[in-house]
Formats: structure tokens, C-alpha cells, sequence
């Protein structure tokens, strides 16, 4: 159950290229895969479930994780949008040598939505699930049995399955051989990112990439995954301190690391930023200071599902490098300043690299810095006020994240939301997955009724 501080008022293509010939012996697709304007039609035209409610969940790829599961009992009529400016872990040596976005958050985002009702379903999922060993000479071996159709992966996933996969592993290699002066290496290697990537390149589109992989997991058609730049070139993350320096990348910003491998982005024993951050933007690949800052286009499919969702989320996580990347865009903030529906802060549990030292209010200032764009060009800037982007503050119980409630009741923020939570021994206090959805199913409740 939820404890309620005060609430005062309302809620508030073309057809696909044929296969090129492969250095490894390569099964045909037994399918022929949508383009990039098929695969939204596809979306479009599914059954809705008007008695779900529909939501929009800004996050990242790993701290929502944990409530994927449940959100599920609730409504499966939710917009995921994620960032592809993370170069972390492994998706790093897939954009280092190939280029492109990043796509390990969506990769991982797609997996959580994947179906689990049937043993095949389990054994895809276990497939594209699976990561290589550490060591690159194992990682190598292991990943050229899995190309072979000799790994034990393999059993559980009939020929149509299999075949598919196996078909954009096997482009994903090819890729890789093509670029003899490029030395890939296969250490922590997601095989989710390499199908994707291979997917990706074959298609030349995010979307459609997006979309293969969907089906192959069988995520239901109600629940879109949508990058919030659609785009295939590589996109990078800069941030401001306020003391002027200039980080570039976003595991430079969050949880800086010189070694190949997993990445820790729980409570870690990184250096502290010697300044907060006062902002974050995209700069060109090899732009090294503010001057080389870029403006991406919004993906348009997100701008369409914020118009409409009965509720906005921005999901717990890093706020800086999992939440703002898809805030600071063109378009975001004039859109869910426009909406009259709850706009959901999910509070973090404990504090982390970026967000030291904050306050609750200080990560709705953040949000609404981001969304107003304060601190970039000076001609794009908006001057809503935070309530207009935030009116519901859920927050786990005993985090050590301060709930300052004067300052958000001067920020116009007055429902603020305690809700269970758990003890995780990696992030510290982390919401309770069932009371979590229950709460934001209250929220949601409330709201519908009023629309009724």
C-alpha cells in the first residue's frame, strides 16, 4: 500500500536488399521483412485495448528493468522511449568499429517485453539474452559455435527461428570481417546486440531493426520500443559542469571505466564529477567541446505517442545519461506541457555519480531545465513552470533521496507518493515492482475516471 504525504487539486523502404554472399555458409530468411513505413504500419493497425490505459515511459535500459514484469499486469499499452547515445560495455565495440547508434538499451528493453509463455519463446530469449565470456580468446570460441549452429543455445529454437537469427549473426560477422584493419573484440559480447546490429545494418533503419527484433521476441504489438532519435548515425553525449568543464561520452559522465566489460551502474566506487552537471547535449563524434554541439531530430513516432498517452513516466535511473538525453530535444517539452494527464517523477532510491548531494526538488529542477532546454541555445528555450512537467512524485520509502516538501510545494508539485521498497545490495533501496505499478495504477485510475 501507498502513503500519501498531502494531495491538494487535481493530477493532475524500399524492399530489403538481398543477403550479400558470406565468408560463413549462411541459411536463407524464410521471411521477408517489413521496411521501416511497413513495420509502422504494422503498430497502427493492431487491435487496441481501450480498456488499458496508455503510457509513455521515458527511462534508460537498466533501472526500469526491474518493473517491466509487472507493468505488464496493468497495461501493455506503453511507449517505451529509450536514448542511443549509451557507449558502455559492449555496445562500445560495436559502434567503435562499426558505426552506427547505440542500441544495447533498446536490445535490453525488447528482451524484458519479450513473451516467456511457451518453451521456444524461453529458449529465444535465453539465445539473445546470452553473453559472451570475458576472456576475448573464450568469447571468440563461443561466439563461432553460436555462428555455427553448434551451441547449446541452439536447442529449444526450431528452423524458422533459427534460421532467421543465425542469417543477421552472420551479416553482423560479415560486417566485421570487411573491416580487416578493425580488430573486434568479442569480451562480454551481447548476442542481442550483435542480431541487432546485424538487423540494423542489413535494413539500413533503426526502426525497422526494431521491429525484426520485436517479432522474432514476440513483444505484443501494443507495447512500442522507441528510440527517441531515429537515426543511423552514431550519436554522442556531452554534459556541462557547472564549473565549465566539458565531459564527453555518456560512460564518462555516469560510470567512468577503462576496461572492456561489464559495466557497474550501481553504487561503485567511481570518482565524483568535480562539479554537478549543469547540462547535457549531443555533440558531433569527434567534437570535443560545446562548440561542436548538434541538434538531432526528435523521432516523430514519439512526439505522436506523447500527444496521446493517458500518462507521461520518467522512470527512476540516471538522470542525467538515461532520462535527459531524450528530454533536452526539440519538441518534448512543448508537447507534455501542453497535457493535462499525471506526469510521473519515479524518485531514485539512493543517490549516484550525477546526482550527489540532490534533493527531490532538485531532480524536478533538473527535468525542467531539461525540458525547457535553460541552458542551450538561447532562441530554442522555454520558460514553463515545473508543474507543467511534473505533477506526481512517486518515491521509495526509506531512500536516502531528501523529500524536501516545501521546496516542491513552491515548484507546484503537492502529490507526493511513498510507496514500499526493497533493499538491493548492488543500487541500495530500489521500489518494490508490485507496489510500484499499483501506485502508478492509482495515479492512472484517478485520472481516466475524470475523464469519463
Amino acid at each position: 500500500m501507498a502513503d500519501t504525504y498531502s494531495l491538494i487539486g487535481g493530477f493532475y523502404s524500399k524492399p530489403s536488399p538481398p543477403l550479400p554472399p558470406f565468408f560463413l555458409k549462411t541459411p536463407k530468411l524464410p521471411l521477408h521483412f517489413p521496411s521501416k513505413s511497413m513495420a509502422a504500419h504494422f503498430h497502427c493497425s493492431s487491435n487496441p485495448r481501450p480498456s488499458q490505459p496508455s503510457l509513455l515511459v521515458f527511462s534508460g535500459g537498466t533501472a526500469f528493468n526491474g518493473v517491466v514484469e509487472e507493468l505488464k499486469k496493468l497495461t501493455v499499452r506503453v511507449a517505451h522511449v529509450l536514448p542511443v547515445s549509451d557507449d558502455g560495455g559492449s555496445t562500445a565495440e560495436i559502434v567503435r568499429v562499426l558505426g552506427g547508434p547505440a542500441v544495447g538499451d533498446i536490445r535490453s528493453r525488447c528482451l524484458r517485453l519479450a513473451d516467456e509463455s511457451t518453451s521456444e519463446a524461453l529458449a529465444v530469449r535465453r539465445l539473445l539474452g546470452h553473453r559472451l565470456p570475458i576472456n576475448p580468446q573464450q568469447a571468440k570460441s563461443e561466439w563461432y559455435k553460436i555462428l555455427e549452429g553448434e551451441h547449446s543455445l541452439w536447442e529449444g529454437v526450431s528452423k524458422p527461428y533459427r534460421e532467421t537469427i543465425r542469417a543477421f549473426l552472420a551479416y553482423f560477422q560479415n560486417e566485421i570481417l570487411r573491416r580487416p584493419n578493425e580488430s573486434f573484440c568479442f569480451s562480454n559480447g551481447s548476442i542481442g546486440n550483435f542480431f541487432f546490429a546485424g538487423a540494423r545494418i542489413f535494413f539500413q533503419s533503426l526502426d525497422a531493426a526494431i521491429f525484426l527484433f520485436s517479432r522474432v521476441s514476440d513483444i505484443p504489438a501494443e507495447s512500442l520500443v522507441l528510440p527517441v532519435i531515429s537515426t543511423n548515425d552514431r550519436l554522442t553525449l556531452g554534459c556541462e559542469l557547472w564549473d565549465g568543464t566539458i565531459i564527453r561520452g555518456q560512460n564518462e559522465i555516469s560510470h567512468p571505466t577503462n576496461i572492456i566489460g561489464p559495466v557497474d551502474k550501481g553504487r561503485s566506487s567511481v570518482p565524483a564529477l568535480p562539479s554537478r552537471i549543469k547540462r547535457v547535449f549531443y555533440m558531433s563524434s569527434e567534437g570535443t567541446n560545446s562548440l561542436h554541439e548538434v541538434f538531432p531530430t526528435v523521432n516523430q513516432a514519439v512526439l505522436d505517442q506523447l500527444s496521446n498517452v493517458d500518462c507521461i513516466v520518467y522512470a527512476m535511473g540516471s538522470l542525467f545519461t538515461s532520462l535527459c538525453p531524450s528530454l533536452v530535444l526539440l519538441g518534448i517539452g512543448e508537447i507534455i506541457s501542453s497535457r493535462s494527464c499525471p506526469k510521473v517523477l519515479l524518485l531514485n532510491g539512493s543517490h549516484d555519480r550525477e546526482t550527489s548531494g540532490f534533493s527531490a526538488s532538485s531532480f524536478v529542477t533538473a527535468i525542467t531545465d531539461a525540458l525547457n532546454r535553460t541552458y542551450g541555445n538561447s532562441h530554442n528555450c522555454l520558460r514553463n513552470l515545473p508543474s507543467q512537467y511534473i505533477n506526481t512524485l512517486l518515491v521509495p520509502k526509506d531512500g536516502e533521496i531528501p523529500i524536501d516538501i516545501q521546496s516542491l510545494s513552491s515548484q507546484g508539485i503537492f502529490d507526493v507518493v511513498i510507496v514500499n521498497s526493497i533493499h538491493d545490495p548492488k543500487v541500495g533501496t530500489i521500489f518494490d515492482p508490485v507496489s510500484l505499478i499499483n501506485a502508478l495504477g492509482n495515479v492512472v485510475s484517478r485520472y481516466m475516471r475524470t475523464k469519463d
